[in-house]
């Protein structure tokens, strides 16, 4: 029973250690702060998650583990809230997002499905949206 609990924390302790390493790892490559925000976000919650239950198996049903339950749920909230307060503001002072069309080599807005000639709709005339009632 020793041996499977201690592959169970190597195995914990190293799959969070190559997330952490990973988000690390896109934060350098991604080409905005927003990607980079996600990449950091994401694998830094999963990593941390993943070494704080390694430590908690690690040290069975005490005190310790409690804390790392407290810390674990500490975590778990405040660091996607943060990742979002940080993201609001950054946009709200400016920091344009990149277009997800232009990135993907479509250029222009979104069209507007009303006028869109494949769907074979077309938008309605007088400001009436053809549902047959009145203005």
């Amino acid at each position: 029973m020793d041996g499977l609990r201690e592959i169970a924390v190597w195995a914990c302790l190293v799959s969070g250690s190559v997330f952490s390493v990973i988000g690390g790892v896109g934060v350098i490559r991604m080409p905005d702060f927003y990607t980079r925000s996600h990449a950091a976000s994401v694998t830094d919650t999963l990593g941390a998650s993943l070494i704080l239950l390694g430590l908690g198996i690690h040290s069975g049903l005490n005190l310790i583990t409690v804390k790392l339950v407290f810390i674990f749920l500490f975590l778990y909230l405040t660091s996607p809230t943060a990742l979002h307060a940080l993201v609001k503001a950054a946009y709200s002072r400016g920091l344009e997002a990149p277009d997800v069309e232009d990135s993907a080599g479509v250029s222009g807005a979104p069209r507007d499905s009303a006028d869109d000639p494949a769907r074979g709709t077309t938008q309605a005339i007088g400001g009436m949206s053809g549902t047959g009632g009145a203005n």
